[in-house]
């Protein structure tokens, strides 16, 4: 679509909107999206009071007053494209409310956001994921953004009856969940879930009245309008399969890490994880944590060894919250012990939050921290993005990818993949291809690992700026 066909068409979204006098008593589906999506950012947030929140695509108000009533100490504007959609849920919220003409497609409010939420909104938007992105960046640390959409299958009856009488349908042509599955914020941990909604209506002539009513009767591009009488046929067709259209919609959360960093993970132990994390320490100049240490019979512990290699200061080496002589887990380890590893004090340091921090976990995603704990929980808990070390060389691809699988079911961002060992180009193809994700660096086979080595190797690790970047799409 140019950039040309595109205003055309967001004007008469526009006009659409403004015209819709009956949005509030047509807008059911809407009312039941709102309060969804106003329930999963609860939760998202837990208990987190945003002080600042941006509305996009605010309507006449139905998820507004939902956020001013539950934050009204927050500083809330809200936004639409369509003037007059804003007067109307002026009148329903009232005061302490900033409303202001915004098209979402182009966020031009300055400062950052605790919470940006929109519902049934990016359905109307042109590039969804460039303003995901977008509206990603306007986060503060921690903050949340949150957003509603149509799928594909939405008014798939209403579609059938025009099928089904030689006409194709003029509603728009919505996204599948595969995807909206994509539209991913850089590094922030989230994801979409999906819901399936009947709504019956008296006649086909209802259905057409409401699409009208709720401004959103604006055709596919290029579609034709049925003649009057070719829209009788499809409304007989329509009424005699029941009156009732399906809605799929879908929801997406997305949440800022609350610090720069990332949590290293492995395909399992010894796969090079505090080699990589060393790696990133000095590439990054970044601090290091390793929660939870253990074999300190064996060795000197992690957190010495990246001190050691990295060049780190000491006090940029954070201590562990716990560490334990047995080379077991670190559950395992403690018990070992007689210790009990206290869930509360593996709290993410916030301190220097611009500051990336290097986290290391413990063997694999699913090596137990806690007795209710593994390190995939901590890992979600923290919302950091994650960097998984694999091995580069035979039986990599399935626990590389299921690795993967488990991390993005979390709804954790992947930073990327470091793959350690000798260099093997049909393996990171596939791992990139099949996994969907980006090989940070290659880290070849040392015979001895020393300062030098980790300083030559952190030459091969992108900056954190390009790991912050948004990802470049084909």
């Amino acid at each position: 679509m140019s950039d040309r066909t595109a205003e055309t068409r967001q004007t008469r979204i526009q006009q659409s909107f403004d015209a819709a006098e009956g949005y509030d008593a047509a807008a059911v589906l809407q009312r039941v999206a709102a309060h969804r999506l106003f329930e999963i950012v609860t939760a998202r947030l837990a208990g987190r009071i945003p002080r600042r929140i941006l509305e996009i695509g605010c309507g006449t108000g139905f998820l507004t007053e939902m956020l001013r009533a539950a934050w009204p100490e927050a500083e809330l504007i809200a936004t639409d494209i369509a003037p007059r959609m804003l007067e109307r849920a002026r009148a329903r919220v009232g005061v302490g409310v900033q409303f202001c003409v915004m098209d979402a497609a182009q966020p031009v409010l300055p400062g950052t956001f605790d919470l940006i939420c929109g519902n049934l909104v990016f359905q109307w938007l042109p590039e969804p994921e460039a303003v995901l992105q977008t509206l990603a960046e306007k986060l503060s640390a921690g903050g949340v953004v949150a957003l509603s959409t149509v799928l594909e299958g939405t008014f798939e009856e209403w579609r059938a009856a025009c099928t089904a009488e030689g006409f194709e349908a003029a509603t728009p042509d919505y996204p599948s969940i595969r995807i909206v599955e994509n539209w991913r914020p850089g590094l922030c941990a989230g994801q979409w879930t999906t819901e399936r909604c009947v709504q019956p209506f008296e006649s086909g002539l209802a259905f057409v009245k409401h699409l009208k009513e709720t401004g959103a009767s604006v055709p596919r591009e290029g579609a034709k309008m049925l003649s009057p009488a070719d829209l009788r046929r499809v409304l007989t067709r329509f009424d005699q399969a029941g009156a009732m259209v399906t809605w799929h919609l879908a929801y997406g959360c997305f949440q800022k890490p609350a610090r720069a960093g990332v949590f290293v993970t492995g395909t399992d132990t010894g796969v090079g994880k505090t080699l990589t994390s060393a790696c990133l320490v000095h590439a990054w100049k970044a601090a290091y944590w390793k929660p939870l240490q253990s074999g300190l019979a064996d060795e000197e512990g992690d957190t010495a060894t990246v001190m050691k290699l990295s060049g780190c200061l000491p006090e940029d080496c954070l201590s562990p919250a716990g560490a334990y002589q047995a080379s077991l887990s670190p559950l395992a380890a403690a018990k070992a012990e007689g210790a009990e590893i206290d869930p509360a004090r593996l709290s993410l340091p916030l301190e220097d939050p611009a500051r990336p921090m290097v986290v290391e976990g413990a063997g694999g995603l699913m090596v137990p921290a806690t007795e209710t704990l593994m390190m995939i929980d901590l890992a979600e808990g923290w919302g950091l993005p994650v960097v998984l070390v694999a091995r580069s060389g035979l039986g990599t691809l399935n626990h590389t990818l299921l690795s993967l699988n488990a991390l993005r079911a979390r709804g954790l961002a992947v930073a990327g993949v470091v793959l350690s060992g000798p260099l093997n180009p049909e393996n990171r193809k596939t791992i990139e291809e099949k996994g969907q994700v980006r090989i940070l660096a290659e880290l070849p086979q040392q015979d001895a690992v020393t300062a030098d080595t980790v300083a030559a190797l952190s030459r091969l690790i992108p900056s954190w700026g390009a790991i912050c970047a948004a990802p470049k799409r084909d």
